[in-house]
């Protein structure tokens, strides 16, 4: 299957954080969309790696996904490492999208880091001739980031992308994970589910819509016009 656009999660649940309503919206428009989680995230306080796939399932399928593999590399000890660049090569040769998003490149997180690094560093590989890795050699066009970060820093975008039609259903994509963000933050105040809702209209404000998802690159963005700018 060759997708669209392939979106690298360093767990599952980052892809809904980071860029659920993107997802909704490309699929929406015919694209083909995959979700690359790679760790299983566990563990955690309130989750087991069997609890973690069935949330993984329930909310793959209410984003309408086709494509979502784990990679099965280690939670909390993820590592941009040689083997770990050819099996994330590996992947890009098989599926070859023309676009990947990852994780924005500063962060508290050590996974976060090290996922960002892989895709950097992977996405060159998978161009490579003379190799052991599977399929044709193949070099996705863009990476994109989005931000599911763990700082408290305000993010600077390229881009933000109206999802006011699809916020809904990207919300409930993310409460299917009731072990990471429902047990154990009873206490927050806002819900960390209303948090979410209050950045996306943050991000909204800032294009004159409801609700919005920042993204930004390393590289230029290109455009073939402005029809589609707000």
């Amino acid at each position: 299957m060759e997708l669209d656009a392939l979106v690298i999660a360093p767990h599952p649940d980052d892809a809904e954080l980071g860029m659920g309503g993107a997802i909704l919206n490309m699929l929406a428009a015919g694209k083909k969309v995959g979700v690359l989680d790679l760790t299983s995230g566990e563990p955690t306080p309130h989750g087991s790696p069997q609890l973690r796939a069935t949330e993984t399932a329930a909310a793959t399928k209410v984003l309408g996904l086709s494509w979502r593999e784990n990679l099965g590399l280690p939670n909390r000890s993820l590592e941009a490492t040689l083997e770990n660049r050819k099996s994330l090569a590996s992947v890009f040769r098989m599926v070859r999208p023309k676009w990947l998003f990852a994780p924005y490149w500063i962060d508290a997180h050590p996974d976060h880091l090290a996922a960002t690094q892989l895709v950097e560093a992977a996405r060159f590989w998978s161009k490579l001739s003379k190799t052991d890795m599977p399929g044709e050699r193949f070099h996705p066009a863009r990476v994109y980031n989005y931000y599911c970060v763990h700082l408290k820093m305000h993010a600077t975008p390229a881009f933000v992308l109206d999802i006011s039609d699809v916020w809904e259903q990207k919300l409930e994509s993310i409460a299917c994970y009731q072990s990471q963000f429902v047990k154990g933050r009873e206490h927050m105040d806002p819900p960390f589910l209303k948090q979410l809702e209050y950045e996306a209209a943050y991000w909204g404000k800032s294009i004159g819509v409801k609700f919005g998802e920042p993204f930004t690159s390393r590289e230029p963005i290109g455009l073939t016009g402005f029809s589609e700018l707000i």
